[in-house]
């Protein structure tokens, strides 16, 4: 997503990710960072920039939900964060100006002040140059999501391209009133907060319809106190699933699919065991998730993702760690967040249409 931080505002283009919260890029001075093809924020360039001090509520308050910490000899708050891929950051927690365009109102642009920033200084992993960082859109007290609290009233959704989409198509992000998603076809589940893991975006999923047979899902509860079984993420790409279910689940579409031959995954990235010649002589199943309250009909561009130009693999991976909803399986879906009713909502869209 584009963003802009500082004064002036200076352009970041970042990930937007429902799995974590903290807003972070990546700043100069750069001890050990990834390559990026756009210019890297200087904090000495803003008139706005503020470090958080290590003898501080603020920083205190930041220690379970970024890890910060204080061993610098300049007295500044520091954090670390990790991601589930192994990739991290590591810098100082400071606040600052944040930009977002705006499609309501007389002003194109609005300036949100004071909030709560990551300035990386040491960032690795699996980022891509084309981005600078990661903005946040979990549940916990410093995301976007939470830091823009009354301005957009606990609401905000994306309409994500498809992966087959034209280059120039751009998913949509939207904030407040114009995120709400409603009308014909909207599908809505309630949302199941857990105190204990406030980032993530929790809902039940009952079960995986495959043609007719359904699949009864029971992935292990998310959380202490949740009856939650799988998060919902912007962030990963594939859907994970207890391997037992996995099987299941592949077993059936494998029985279903017709007009073409099984292959193997040839770039073996994510390890994907089921695997076809894409083209237009591929049927799939009609595939449905049934959350709670809400049954979302699957296209197969949800259920199968390209990884060469000649063949599509099933997108879906045993975990018995941790379930997640990912997204692949979000595409051309208006998905909409309401954090005052915690209901989570899908809506079939074209999403490489613009509907403001």
């Amino acid at each position: 997503m584009n963003i802009s931080l500082g004064t002036p505002p200076f352009p970041i283009v970042a990930i937007a990710d429902t799995g974590s919260d903290l807003i972070w890029t990546q700043c100069k001075p750069c001890t050990n960072c990834y390559k990026q093809n756009a210019a890297v924020f200087s904090p000495n360039s803003s008139s706005t920039y503020k470090t958080v001090p290590c003898q501080s509520s603020a920083c205190d308050s930041l220690q379970i939900e970024v890890g910060s910490y204080c061993s610098s000899n300049d007295g500044v708050c520091q954090y670390e964060a990790s991601y589930g891929d192994q990739s991290h950051t590591k810098g100082d927690i400071a606040v600052e100006t944040l930009t977002l365009g705006s499609t309501v109102g007389p002003r194109r642009h609005v300036a949100f002040p004071k909030m709560v920033i990551g300035c990386g200084h040491d960032n690795a992993g699996t980022f891509s140059p084309k981005g600078s960082g990661i903005v946040g859109l979990g549940g916990g007290s410093v995301s976007l999501v939470t830091q823009l609290g009354p301005h957009i009233g606990g609401k905000f959704s994306y309409c994500l391209v498809p992966s087959s989409a034209a280059a120039e198509a751009t998913s949509t992000l939207s904030f407040g009133q114009s995120a709400v998603v409603s009308g014909n076809g909207v599908a809505t589940t309630p949302l199941i907060p857990d105190p204990s893991q406030p980032t993530f975006y929790v809902v039940q999923l009952e079960a995986v319809s495959v043609g007719s047979k359904k699949i009864p899902f029971h992935g292990s509860t998310v959380g202490e106190t949740s009856s939650g079984n799988i998060i919902v993420d912007s962030g990963t790409t594939l859907t994970l699933v207890p391997t037992d279910f996995f099987t299941q689940l592949s077993s059936a579409v494998e029985s279903q699919v017709t007009g073409s031959n099984k292959t193997t995954d040839p770039q073996g990235y994510f390890n994907l065991s089921l695997c076809y010649e894409s083209g237009p002589k591929l049927k799939v199943p009609s595939i449905t998730a049934h959350f709670k309250g809400a049954d979302v009909a699957l296209t197969m561009e949800n259920v199968f993702i390209k990884v060469s130009d000649t063949v599509a693999c099933l997108a879906f991976y045993g975990n018995d760690d941790v379930s997640i909803y990912g997204n692949v399986a979000q595409q051309n879906f208006r998905v909409g967040y309401d954090l005052q009713k915690h209901t989570l909502s899908f809506k079939p869209t074209d999403c490489t249409q613009k509907f403001f």
